[in-house]
């Protein structure tokens, strides 16, 4: 009898692993908001990690998280890292490209698991406003493969990405100037 249950065990155990197995080997989430501004007003709060605690989804995840930042105050070269609680982990961004029309931030993650992907925010001009869409795309390691097999994980990143564009739209329609 016990046995038969540590075979069924291995069993269900080998079969979850295979089927991780044959996950993609990248990751894409994407969402877009159309936010009524010129693209350098949207730019503006994006380029400079100084503006971020205004309208990223993460740090009011985790308001006491520590936070450094060195580089210059914007654009390429400029870096963010963090320490927090579980939600939003231990890492370090660093804009590694920006254009008047898009910004690339290279994502690395060390804490709750070692992750490394991009992100980008392409600013696309509309009569009177900008459409935004938030990426983050990377490889698919074994173990996000096996999390992604019981967590949706564009859902999940779908809906912080969702909180943050309706809080830069929010800041940004808001903002004078």
């Amino acid at each position: 009898m016990i046995k038969s249950i540590l075979t069924g065990a291995v069993a269900l155990v080998a079969v979850f692993l295979i089927f991780a197995a044959t996950r993609p080997d990248t990751f894409r989430v994407e969402r877009s908001s159309t936010i009524e501004a010129p693209p350098e007003k949207v730019h503006a709060h994006i380029n400079d990690f100084g503006r971020w605690q205004a309208w990223s989804p993460y740090e009011k995840k985790d308001p006491a998280m520590k936070r450094i930042r060195s580089g210059p105050p914007a654009g390429p070269g400029a870096v963010y890292a963090w320490e927090g609680n579980g939600e939003v982990g231990k890492g370090r961004m660093e804009i590694i490209e920006a254009t008047p029309t898009s910004i690339r931030v290279r994502l690395e993650f060390a804490e709750p698991f070692e992750a490394h992907s991009i992100a980008e925010f392409i600013l696309s001009p509309k009569k009177g406003s900008t459409r935004v869409t938030w990426a983050m795309h990377g490889p698919n390691s074994f173990v996000g493969k096996m999390i992604q097999t019981v967590i949706d994980m564009d859902h999940m990143v779908g809906k912080d990405f969702e909180a943050g564009l309706a809080a830069l739209k929010a800041i940004t329609e808001g903002a004078k100037g």
